[in-house]
């Protein structure tokens, strides 16, 4: 029976390593995860993005544009799972993202969760929280955090 990997992708250069290290690590069925925050008035979480030229928050067209960037991760994560030779499924939500992927990892046959830590501590954790943090702490499955170790 073949295991299923989960990994939240946010465009940040953590997401990706964390991809390629479920392609890397294990021979198992992948599946990316993004999760659109509709709270977050400059949605992008890589990209500089100047929340005063955006759209405004929660129209039509900051939707359209989180689709878009939405496509443009999915295709990235394809181009990294060609490179593996490895197949890759995807998937979406819209909503608060911990909460949104221990909701995914609960509802679908999920064995394992690989996902990237920005590697905040201190002061700046707690002010920003931990999306990493609270999916170890709550996910019904083992959690690998992949993270920069600053090296």
């Amino acid at each position: 029976m073949s295991r299923t990997l989960l990994v939240p992708i946010d465009d940040s250069p953590m997401s990706w390593r964390a991809l390629e290290h479920a392609f890397e690590t294990d021979d198992a069925r992948v599946v990316a995860l993004h999760v659109v925050d509709p709270w977050d008035p400059g949605y992008s979480v890589a990209t500089d993005v100047d929340v005063r030229t955006e759209p405004p928050h929660g129209s039509d067209a900051w939707y359209e544009r989180a689709d878009a960037e939405e496509n443009r991760v999915f295709e990235r994560a394809r181009e990294i799972a060609d490179g593996y030779d490895a197949e890759l499924e995807t998937d979406h939500r819209s909503g608060d993202p911990a909460r949104e992927i221990v909701d995914y990892v609960e509802e679908n046959d999920v064995d394992h969760v690989v996902m990237g830590s920005h590697g905040r501590t201190g002061p700046t954790r707690l002010l920003l929280g931990s999306v990493a943090e609270l999916v170890v702490r709550r996910a019904p499955v083992p959690v690998t955090v992949v993270r920069d170790t600053g090296g």
